[in-house]
């Protein structure tokens, strides 16, 4: 596995450029993709322009986000997954092989089995699309119990019922987006980490929660940088990881509130410092592997 740079942590950044710099500087070896910015540009100024930047930097290009969300009318929809089409094609030339999504807990549209249905289907659909282009679809979830206040149906909101949704989706391409918050707060353990397989765990994110505070009272804006004695075990999760050869990335995602109200710079560096005292305590080496040292198996 390897350490990933979640831009969307950073708040308001300047130009492609300025992002390569802080990821290269502060020892990321991959960053996301902001995808329609990206063919926007490249439809502008042309393919070979727009990825130049990324190919001179070495970066990998982890993952990118999906653009647009589920629940919405089938017109949409469809309008969206012709989109797909082109972006998928797009980062695939970057030698991006992932693509991530979390599913609205709550919704006023359907009830839960009806609503499985209906993310199953669109998944598969989507998961089709990234397929051709040899890209991963990760699904992950959101906990916090605030986000399902006020909504007519329940919908999935912890571990168990979002592996299932993952299963029963019709796309061998398409697994889970690990988040250590949403996990644990949704009532996740380490044993239900340890529980999965590599090649269902698409990317990997890191924060931490406060610990005087009930996991049903928690709120995203509680997302925490993670650390060595925090609230939930993150080292744990991550030598699990690296025990079942995950080879994806790993990123570090607080709200972006939780932290100091400082340049770029400072908070790229944060991320990096945080991610490498939980990666250390993990008995990782540079890699992702366990060391030698650890007193584990040799990487």
């Amino acid at each position: 596995m390897f350490k990933h740079l979640d831009t969307s942590v950073l708040g308001a950044v300047g130009p492609q450029s300025e992002v390569i710099e802080q990821a290269l500087t502060h020892g990321f070896h991959s960053m996301d993709l902001n995808i329609v910015d990206y063919v926007n540009r490249a439809a502008v100024r042309g393919a070979s322009y727009a990825r130049r930047l990324i190919e001179s930097s070495k970066l990998r290009i982890g993952a990118f986000t999906l653009p647009f969300k589920l629940d919405v009318e089938d017109e949409a929809f469809k309008k969206n997954l012709a989109s797909l089409t082109e972006w998928a094609s797009a980062a695939a030339e970057l030698g991006c092989a992932r693509c991530v999504t979390a599913i609205e807990p709550a919704g006023d549209w359907m009830p839960y089995h009806e609503n499985f249905t209906f993310h199953r289907d669109r998944l598969a659909e989507i998961g089709g699309v990234l397929k051709t282009h040899g890209i991963r679809l990760g699904v992950g979830f959101r906990a916090a119990a605030d986000l399902r206040r006020g909504k007519a149906f329940q919908f999935i909101h912890d571990p168990d019922a979002t592996v299932l949704l993952v299963k029963m989706i019709n796309a061998t391409n398409a697994g889970l987006l690990l988040d250590t918050w949403d996990w644990f707060v949704g009532g996740g353990s380490i044993e239900t980490v340890r529980a999965l397989s590599a090649d269902r765990i698409v990317a990997v994110q890191l924060a931490d929660a406060p610990q005087d505070v009930p996991l049903e009272e928690l709120v995203d804006q509680q997302r925490l940088l993670p650390k060595v004695d925090g609230r939930f075990d993150i080292p744990a999760v991550l030598a699990a990881l690296a025990e079942m050869n995950y080879d994806g990335p790993v990123s570090v995602k607080p709200h972006r509130g939780t932290l100091p109200a400082s340049g770029v710079d400072s908070v790229t560096k944060m991320l990096n410092q945080s991610l490498d005292v939980v990666w250390k305590a993990a008995g990782l080496n540079p890699k992702g592997r366990v060391s030698a040292l650890s007193g584990s198996a040799p990487a």
